[in-house]
């Protein structure tokens, strides 16, 4: 009896220890960070680095775009010398077609009903994915900036992570920096 009333406490939480709002995927899952005015001041977006080193490139939700009335209304990946959009990685370790990018190269571009915002890889990289339901859905970046709206999946390489790892900030740090 004694023995299944500590299996029980060890099995079942007890309800007061739990969070009033259980964790998301993405705050269990991904280490968090953010580059502060990149390039550009106002220009916030965030990475979100899996343990398998794989990092999730977005506009963080005080990004200069979301000021604008309506939000982003269009997202474009024909930048730079070729349009992002048709980029399909294959292979086992998804390196077959990934394209090289430096931490400055243009993912895509946004549009909001008066201006347009360059998006940036903000880690060098291999581009393995962009978030092609962008083209048709912009409103995901408005609605859902850090989950549906995501802009791209790059994988750097352990050593060019811990170069630009330091210049990032964590989400504390960010949130002390923009409130």
């Amino acid at each position: 009896m004694q023995e299944d009333h500590e299996l029980r406490k060890l099995l079942v939480p007890d309800i007061g220890d739990l969070p009033l709002i259980p964790p998301s995927a993405v705050e269990t899952n991904f280490a968090s960070y953010f580059a502060a005015d990149f390039m550009k001041p106002g220009h916030d977006q965030y990475i979100y680095r899996h343990a398998n080193g794989l990092c999730v490139i977005g506009l963080a939700s005080t990004h200069v775009a979301f000021k604008d009335e309506g939000g982003i209304t269009a997202v474009d990946f024909n930048v730079g010398k070729s349009d992002r959009s048709g980029v399909k990685v294959t292979g086992k370790r998804r390196g077959i077609n990934a394209q090289l990018f430096e931490s400055n190269t243009a993912l895509c571009k946004v549009c909001t009903s008066t201006s347009s915002f360059i998006v940036r890889c903000c880690v060098k990289g291999s581009l393995l994915e962009v978030n092609d339901r962008l083209i048709e859905k912009p409103e995901l970046l408005n609605s859902s900036p850090d989950r549906e709206g995501y802009v791209a999946i790059i994988m750097p390489k352990p050593a060019d992570w811990l170069k630009i790892k330091g210049s990032l900030l964590s989400r504390e740090e960010y949130k002390i920096l923009r409130g």
